[in-house]
């Protein structure tokens, strides 16, 4: 089992950034990929970004050169650091964690963002 904690999230004017952060515990070793997901209301949640154990990024479209996900292995934690905020970026954003083998997904409780004037 692996328990993710996020924290980070808030209120920020439109042009504003936040830094998220996700720390991991329990069977660490078994996670392969670590991401961010967030999901708006009446909207599927959606993947933001995500790293690999071996530092490779994935970014949705619309977050790139304006999000960077990182990860300290000695903290066993990711972060996002969120820049140039914009209405559209209010969601609840959830930590993942994902292990390849067997297929598995844990998730955070969520961390809310509102970008509002």
């Amino acid at each position: 089992q692996v328990q993710l904690v996020e924290s980070g999230g808030g209120l920020v004017q439109p042009g504003g950034s936040l830094r998220l952060s996700c720390a991991a515990s329990g069977s660490i070793f078994s996670i392969n990929i670590m991401g961010w997901y967030r999901q708006a209301p009446g909207k599927q949640r959606e993947l933001v970004a995500k790293i690999t154990m071996g530092g490779t990024t994935t970014y949705a479209n619309s977050m790139k050169g304006r999000f960077s996900i990182s990860r300290d292995s000695a903290k066993n934690s990711v972060y996002l650091q969120m820049n140039t905020l914009k209405p559209d970026d209010t969601a609840v954003y959830y930590c993942n964690a994902h292990e390849l083998d067997p297929p598995r997904d844990y998730w955070g409780q969520g961390t809310q963002v509102t970008v509002s004037s």
